[in-house]
């Protein structure tokens, strides 16, 4: 501030990761974004919360408002393993460091900030925040907890991608209406042009020069990705990038995306591949519906399960191109997908359901993995599967014939990696049994397992609590006893 001859910020940032200046850090694009805009902004990460909270005051007080966030993950997620045991390590802290927040960091930090200046106009956002914003069921806790605004004091949230609503209470606070403004904003589905000016902003795509080269592992990840769009339309009741991003997914151009491509290109330690050309689902690249007007009536929370919506465009070819526009780019020598992919957007039990499906399936296997393709079956019992939102395990299956088809044709020695969720509601120890015991993983590596844990805003969240499947009303299994949930974890590791 000093250095730029500021007297005070328009806007602060409080965030409980550590600060890198990369798209794929949500208080980064919303610094970079305020700052296109015109504003003065600030940035405070990991603040000392257990002190005499200097790190709260050292700023002094914005102009206009506070922001909050507790970072790139829900507090609570990120410090506990689905068993409750606190993890011991933060992938976004300097060299990995536990400890660097507090739990459910959104409402800590909006209440030192009440306390410290009670009024200035506290934001609150991010996935903690967005995903808290109505009552919900607290896994911790074992309770059912009031909305993140009641509970933390702060006057405003922003629920999901916040880019336009934070511009919205930046001008509603310089022009005197901020408590005109609802208590919730809500993220608007973003412009292949809106997307684009904020990928262009003028990211340096490092950490902050204070963290002299301290390793942050969550950086380590992301530093050489690069996001092609948002949204995601699978529904799987478990997931909650729907209830942030939405459901309707929002594609940057090639042009832009080309762009960030060679930006990358003059990174300090670029060595020539892209990591992870993707986004929460990697194949969904402006697809959508055909007709946007049934899509606006349409109720369905999935546009995959049951079955694929006939009104749903699941044309490849965009993706096919993007792919060897970017390869094409000088200096890059790989380009790989490190987000998930959605088979069933190219594949059914018949086989591909097009040529270009095809086409998709051989490049992403021989051009854009490092020898190992992972995908998400999440299990192989109908009944499981049905409570998940996630269709049949026959798609695994022909999935994998196709692979190995593949693989001998080509003469690679690649393998397929399956991803598998435990004791998700409805799965019980016989139905991990029967999945342990598939022919189908026979000789299949299922080294990628993960513990389902309840998270708020999600169909599965529901169910655990309530014992019932929200869809129909009727009871279903949920598997609440710690050592229980560990015993059907541990299937998945038996020899085969």
């Amino acid at each position: 501030m000093d250095a730029l001859g500021w007297e005070q910020a328009d806007v602060i940032l409080f965030m409980g990761d550590a600060y890198v200046d990369h798209p794929s850090f949500g208080v980064a694009v919303i610094a970079r974004v305020l700052e296109d805009k015109g504003y003065k902004v600030a940035v405070v990460p990991q603040p000392n919360w257990r002190d005499d909270l200097r790190d709260f005051r050292k700023l002094g007080r914005p102009r206009l408002f506070f922001g909050v966030g507790a970072g790139a993950m829900d507090s609570m997620v990120n410090h506990y393993t689905a068993a409750k045991r606190l993890r011991s390590d933060d992938a976004y802290t300097p060299e990995g460091r536990a400890g660097a927040r507090p739990d459910r960091a959104t409402i800590v930090y909006t209440k030192i900030l009440k306390q410290l200046w009670p009024d200035v106009p506290v934001v609150i956002g991010g996935v903690e925040a967005s995903l808290r914003r109505e009552r919900h069921y607290d896994y911790w806790d074992n309770c059912i907890k009031p909305p993140i605004l009641e509970e933390s004091g702060a006057d405003l949230l922003v629920a999901g991608m916040g880019e336009m609503p934070m511009i919205q209470v930046a001008e509603a606070c310089e022009n005197g209406t901020f408590a005109q403004l609802p208590r919730i904003l809500f993220g608007p589905v973003l412009t292949t042009e809106e997307m684009d000016w904020i990928y262009d902003l003028p990211f340096t795509r490092l950490p902050h020069p204070r963290y002299r080269g301290k390793r942050i592992p969550a950086y380590d990840m992301i530093k050489f990705s690069i996001t092609t769009h948002r949204g995601c339309f699978g529904g799987c009741n478990f997931c909650a990038i729907t209830a942030h991003q939405g459901k309707l997914i929002q594609s940057r151009s090639e042009a832009s995306i080309l762009r960030e491509v060679e930006a990358l290109t003059r990174h300090p330690e670029w060595k020539g591949t892209i990591s992870d050309l993707g986004a929460p689902t990697a194949n969904m690249y402006r697809m959508g519906g055909r007709n946007k007007e049934l899509c606006a009536k349409c109720q369905r929370p999935s546009c995959l399960y049951p079955n694929r919506c006939k009104n749903l465009n699941y044309d490849h070819t965009p993706l096919l191109q993007l792919y060897e526009k970017v390869l094409r780019v000088p200096g890059v020598k790989h380009v790989f997908i490190g987000s998930g992919i959605r088979y069933d957007l190219f594949l059914d039990a018949n086989g591909f359901l097009d040529a270009t499906c095809r086409r998709y399936f051989e490049e992403l296997v021989t051009k854009h993995t490092s020898g190992r393709l992972k995908v998400a079956p999440e299990h192989t019992e109908d009944k499981v599967l049905d409570a998940m939102g996630k269709p049949s395990f026959k798609l695994f299956v022909r999935l994998e014939k196709e692979f190995r088809r593949l693989i001998r044709e080509k003469g690679l020695k690649y393998e397929i990696i399956p991803y598998f969720i435990s004791a998700h509601p409805g799965c019980t120890m016989q139905d991990m049994e029967a999945l342990s015991k598939n022919s189908a993983l026979h000789g299949v590596r299922t080294e990628q397992v993960q513990d389902f844990t309840p998270t708020p805003m999600t169909v599965s969240t529901e169910m655990f609590a309530t014992g019932r499947d929200p869809r129909t009303g009727k009871h279903i299994f949920v598997e609440r006893d710690i050592a229980k949930k560990q015993r059907q974890k541990s299937f998945f590791f038996k020899k085969r």
